[in-house]
């Protein structure tokens, strides 16, 4: 999973990060910093897969919500643009994300786990 993130970001962001001529926009500039950071931590995640499945939950959590809030919403009311559907068919690949997810390991690591206590160590 996290190859084929980093490898289809390497295609698809990284040659317009690193050969853009004209300043970004406030939104522009924001994605496609946020799309540069998660391909490097898919590259860390290739070693560590483990560790870093909290990036992946993280992936297919804001596309879940993406689609549920904004796409189904605007089919459901007939105003789905060019955008709306490209982004959707976008955020749709993520379906991938919880076929492979370790949903034992996450469960035992990340919800059934106790926390790290907050403050002072106990000695």
């Amino acid at each position: 999973m996290y190859l084929i993130i980093a490898l289809g970001l390497a295609l698809v962001v990284w040659p317009g990060v690193l050969r853009h001529a004209e300043p970004w926009g406030l939104s522009q500039g924001v994605v496609k910093c946020m799309l540069t950071a998660f391909s490097l931590l898919c590259i860390i995640g290739i070693r560590y897969p483990l560790q870093m499945l909290p990036v992946l939950l993280w992936e297919m959590t804001w596309k879940s919500l993406w689609l549920l809030l904004v796409a189904l919403p605007a089919w459901q009311s007939g105003t789905m643009d060019d955008t709306i559907i490209a982004t959707a068919f976008e955020c749709a690949v993520a379906i991938i994300i919880p076929i492979a997810m370790p949903w034992g390991y996450v469960f035992d690591q990340h919800i059934r786990k106790r926390g790290d206590r907050w403050g002072a160590a106990a000695a």
